[in-house]
């Protein structure tokens, strides 16, 4: 029997990178797995690889659509077990280029999903016992990188967000777990992005130059560690995985 089974996982941004190798491996080891994404032709695809795999399309901004996709999520499945806060974007700017609606769509994906994410699916989980709740953060919610103002603003928050919400689940006796992750420089098109936007030497780029690029399993097994029992002591953490980029 695999680590994940008999579980059911929710993960949005899915239908690329970083989500879409969280749902393989969770998928792989067992669980019943829902994907969502606003891409839903890429989203369907990913769902199609994976055996018994789900794709809804999703717009994490969404109040509504959330305690949709949560409910036909328990439709199908009967439960909710993980939540994966993946879904996420970047628009390259210092604070005196980038506008406030561009700040502000950056931070209402990122933090404001993962607030209604969280928000929609802790009831269902506190009802059957258990939980696990992953938020997707990053190096840029810890270190200084100059033009990327509004998603280190999201990914910061998350990270506070994340200790907060492990309190409360644990003041109310909710056994839900509830961790952030904050990788590095990973091969996914959101880097594509940056590599192709960014000039070679703009500040953030450096873990590309000087650390090496990690691969989504990097973060996906840390996922499944997370996710499953053998995280089951773990909560209220934010685990940096950048191969020694934040050391110094």
């Amino acid at each position: 029997m695999g680590k994940m089974e008999g579980k059911v996982a929710l993960i949005t941004g899915g239908a690329s990178g970083l989500g879409a190798e969280d749902a393989r491996v969770l998928a792989r080891e067992g669980a019943k797995v829902v994907i969502t994404d606003m891409q839903a032709e890429l989203g369907a695809e990913v769902a199609a690889g994976i055996p018994g795999c789900v794709f809804l399309h999703h717009d994490v901004r969404d109040e509504a659509r959330w305690h949709e996709v949560v409910a036909e999520t328990i439709a199908r499945f009967g439960r909710l077990d993980v939540l994966v806060n993946n879904a996420g974007l970047v628009r390259f700017g210092t604070v005196e280029e980038l506008s406030y609606e561009e700040y502000k769509l950056q931070t209402d994906v990122m933090a404001g999903g993962t607030f209604l994410g969280c928000k929609a699916a802790i009831p269902h989980m506190s009802r059957d016992g258990s939980g696990s709740i992953i938020n997707m953060a990053s190096v840029g919610g810890i270190k200084g990188i100059s033009v990327i103002p509004a998603y280190a603003a999201a990914k910061a928050g998350i990270i506070g967000m994340t200790r907060s919400i492990a309190v409360h689940c644990r003041e109310q006796n909710y056994r839900i777990r509830c961790n952030s992750i904050a990788p590095g420089g990973i091969v996914t098109p959101m880097t594509a992005q940056a590599l192709a936007e960014l000039p070679a030497d703009a500040a953030g780029l450096d873990q590309v130059h000087n650390h090496g690029m990690g691969q989504p399993s990097d973060i996906a097994n840390m996922v499944l560690y997370l996710a499953c029992d053998d995280g089951r002591h773990i909560t209220g953490t934010n685990i940096v995985i950048d191969n020694g980029e934040t050391m110094g």
